[in-house]
């Protein structure tokens, strides 16, 4: 996360570092990081004593609205589905470079998970490799797909549909639930319930409904302790390698911190070192909690 003197969603007086943010009215923005951890023209890695790799990947932001004081919650459902519409564009854009093999679009929301910039945003990094977290879930979705014939994700969510008790929204076209094998109390993976691989994938049916899906989640977070709920949401769709992946289905996954008494807790030594999850709250717990949670997507968010 850059410093917060750094913002460049904000106006600056130093003509080294105006802002970034187009003239102008639109609806959603998107530009290169400032201060980007990848860069195309990237050709070299730093020398180590471990392997390295060059990191000509890239790096950009994702301006969710002009409303500073907005959140994805509080946007209507036609602008959620452009941000849909944004996040395949961009995939198509940057898969465009040669190197590039994996588009990772994430939004963090909130002090406790170290934001600095309050704007309602985003950011996409794409990778000259496929990180190591979805690198595994293609291992397992192939390994599941060669033995059935069928997604992993597409048959988790028929069982999750038909055990019918962590569901938090649902329609012909997407789904929103707490997982059987939620690692974190109030974790919560929206999905379309036909798999798809990318964001280029989606039909204008899918992604009204999984704007209607993403939508309810975040007010029922906000609803929760009726305060802005903080999380990691990230996006996990298929390599880009030019190769078909039947085996992937896109789907979101949220990372919140969740409070015990009057703390947040986060991740602990069994999680980080282990990678072990120890949640002390039953998934079905907390998934009633959420499903108590009444929203409108209609109505204007005032927290």
């Amino acid at each position: 996360m850059p410093p917060p003197e750094y913002n460049p969603l904000a106006p600056t007086k130093d003509p080294q570092f105006p802002t970034e943010l187009p003239q102008g009215n639109y609806d959603i923005a998107v530009f290169d990081n400032r201060f980007p951890s990848l860069i195309p023209s990237v050709t070299e890695a730093p020398p180590a004593i471990v392997d390295t790799v060059p990191a000509n990947g890239a790096c950009e932001v994702v301006v969710f609205t002009q409303d500073p004081q907005a959140a994805l919650s509080s946007l209507p459902l036609d602008h959620l589905e452009l941000l849909f519409q944004v996040w395949g564009d961009r995939t198509h854009v940057i898969s465009q470079h040669p190197q590039i093999q994996y588009v990772l679009p994430f939004e963090n929301k909130g002090v406790e998970v170290g934001v600095t910039l309050h704007h309602p945003h985003g950011q996409i990094y794409a990778y000259p490799f496929v990180p190591p977290v979805p690198a595994r879930m293609g291992m397992c979705q192939l390994d599941y797909y060669q033995q059935q014939q069928r997604g992993l994700l597409q048959d988790l969510i028929q069982q999750e549909i038909a055990d019918n008790q962590r569901i938090l929204y649902q329609d012909e076209w997407a789904i929103a639930f707490v997982p059987v094998c939620a690692r974190y109390p109030y974790e919560v993976w929206i999905a379309p319930i036909q798999p798809v691989a990318t964001f280029l994938d989606l039909t204008a049916e899918q992604r009204g409904g999984l704007a209607r899906a993403l939508k309810t989640v975040t007010l029922k977070y906000d609803g929760l302790w009726n305060r802005p709920f903080p999380y990691l949401m990230a996006w996990f769709q298929a390599p880009i390698n030019g190769e078909p992946h039947p085996e992937w289905h896109l789907h979101a996954q949220f990372y919140p911190p969740y409070r015990t008494s009057d703390k947040l807790k986060y991740l602990a030594g069994t999680e980080l070192a282990a990678g072990m999850f120890a949640n002390d709250a039953l998934p079905e717990e907390k998934a009633k909690e959420l499903q108590a949670i009444a929203v409108n997507l209609a109505s204007p968010v005032h927290l």
